[in-house]
């Protein structure tokens, strides 16, 4: 069960909504709008946000080993972001069939994470660690751009692609609250600001990055085994894995500093819950007759819930479990002050990050619109851009000394 924060501490509403008021005004006209260019004097780049990355990637950038035809070449390999001195590393998972869900046996199971079936799923690489902000800030605050800016660097062709993706409003305070930036793993991002940062990581790179499915994720965890948890069912040896309630001391923590699962993977247990592609089903999954399932995921049809994975420093054992599930609800942003309330952020959920993969088949325009931005979310972000410049006109006529 999540806990409360106690070292999140309530802005009095007044100012929150005083700070609000300052930011919509300063961050209409500021983004592009879903479907509007984002490069200057560039007619031939259009929005990239709602096409799927695949239809439009420029052509990779040389990295060692990160290149394979296979699944038998599939090597680790470190991709650093052009431009910058940011990497992260990514691992090979070869593909395979699991069990993927709970037993009716295991200690702290629910019902959402059952019944158990057999799923199969492709290979594809996955990041060692959850994505941090130095890596986020890049996109989400326009540091990259800034980079540019202070180099005196002309942006290149690659650089319009990744100019091209929509960028966050900015946020009306600290995303860290405090607990840290260098090293630490991103959070209170929406799973719209995850999926959109993974488009804008594919223009830099010219390599398809997005996020894993709920069986993708799982069957990374696991990693071959059936316990509770990818070292075994005994929770007490859960210090040396991972984050959570009981040795968090109210915080998250930089990534890698506990003991990977067998494959290699870093705080697939605790530290931060992860987003996933998947609805979130509070009845459990809805499993066909037909098995193995072959990459199962259920696109979402609402906002609401949408799952995330792995628990959280705030959570107990039980709910960072390899089989445990969380569905996102909109309390997650119950203390966001802006007007509208942001789609990019969810300022209560202190506790959700993300980290990315990239499968070894791409797969075609029409496969990966599964994986994209879905039709709700695309209504959300073209309502919340509407609402957001009507609000800001709406300040602007109140404010002029003309009026």
């Amino acid at each position: 069960m999540i806990k409360s924060m106690p070292c999140v501490k309530r802005m009095n509403m007044t100012t929150y909504f005083a700070i609000a008021a300052v930011a919509v005004v300063i961050a209409v006209g500021s983004r592009p709008l879903l479907g509007q260019a984002a490069a200057p004097n560039d007619t031939s780049v259009a929005d990239l946000t709602s096409v799927p990355p695949v239809a439009w990637l420029p052509a990779p950038v040389p990295v060692a080993n990160a290149a394979a035809k296979s699944e038998t070449e599939m090597k680790p390999y470190a991709e650093k972001i052009p431009g910058t001195e940011v990497t992260f590393d990514m691992v090979p998972i070869r593909g395979g069939c699991f069990m993927m869900g709970s037993p009716a046996s295991e200690a702290g199971r629910k019902e959402d994470e059952g019944p158990q079936f057999e799923a199969e799923v492709e290979p594809f690489w996955m990041a060692k660690c959850e994505v941090t902000w130095d890596q986020y800030d890049l996109w989400s605050m326009g540091v990259m751009k800034q980079l540019r800016g202070l180099r005196g660097l002309q942006p290149t062709q690659r650089d319009h692609l990744a100019d091209a993706i929509t960028m966050p409003t900015r946020p009306y305070a600290d995303m860290t609250f405090g607990m840290g930036r260098e090293d630490f793993p991103a959070i209170c991002m929406t799973q719209l600001a995850a999926k959109v940062y993974c488009k804008w990581l594919s223009a830099k790179t010219g390599r398809y990055y997005r996020l894993p499915t709920e069986a993708e994720w799982e069957y990374a965890c696991r990693a071959e085994t059936t316990t509770a948890y990818s070292f075994g069912n005994d929770p007490e040896q859960l210090d040396q894995y991972a984050w959570y309630f009981d040795n968090s001391d109210d915080r998250y923590h930089k990534v890698g500093r506990k003991k990977p699962n067998p494959w290699g993977l870093y705080d697939m247990h605790g530290n931060v819950a992860e987003w996933v592609l998947d609805q979130y089903t509070p009845d459990g999954y809805r499993v066909p007759k037909t098995q193995p399932v072959k990459d199962p995921l259920t696109v979402p049809t609402t906002i609401y819930p949408r799952v995330v994975r792995g628990g959280s420093w705030l959570d107990d054992p039980d709910r960072l479990r390899s089989a445990a599930r969380q569905g996102s609800t909109e309390e997650w942003k119950a203390q966001d002050p802006q007007i509208p309330q942001s789609i990019w952020y969810f300022t209560d959920a202190t506790f959700v990050g993300f980290r990315v993969i990239r499968p070894l088949r791409q797969p075609t325009p029409k496969e990966a619109v599964a994986y994209d931005i879905d039709k709700v979310q695309r209504i959300d972000m073209i309502d919340y851009r509407s609402e957001e410049r009507r609000v800001g006109k709406e300040c602007r006529s109140r404010w002029s000394p003309y009026h």
